[in-house]
């Protein structure tokens, strides 16, 4: 069973910094591209930051880029996602996805994605 877990969420200050963990079971996680994806209250899920499979190329939606660093750690069956200069505006539910892939490419698209963790809350709030 394919299964992904978000960690690392919470409340922080404006200008402050944290740091998402996903971890994946059940997939052979170097086969997979992954992404961070967020919802804001009474918005659409939307694209932030997604990595290949080699972890060598990484994209991010333009709001975040410069402030957002996605990794990985294939021994860890992990995925990252460091926060700086956090703003209000990145308040949000973000949820890690899982996209198999044989291309050493990314993507941004929800529908790229079959497999979804559960979501961790950040909240950005003095």
């Amino acid at each position: 069973q394919v299964q992904l877990v978000e960690s690392g969420g919470g409340l922080v200050q404006p200008g402050g910094s944290l740091r998402l963990s996903c971890a994946a079971s059940g997939l052979t996680f170097s086969t997979y591209v992954m992404g961070w994806f967020r919802q804001s209250a009474g918005k659409e899920r939307q694209f932030v930051a997604t990595i290949n499979r080699r972890g060598d190329s990484t994209y991010y939606t333009d709001s975040v880029n410069g402030r957002f660093t996605i990794s990985r750690d294939d021994r860890e069956n992990t995925v990252f996602l460091q926060m700086n200069s956090l703003k209000t505006e990145d308040t949000a539910v973000y949820y890690c996805a899982a996209a198999r892939s044989w291309l050493n490419n990314y993507y941004t698209k929800i529908s790229d994605y079959n497999t979804w963790g559960q979501g961790t809350q950040v909240t950005v709030s003095s």
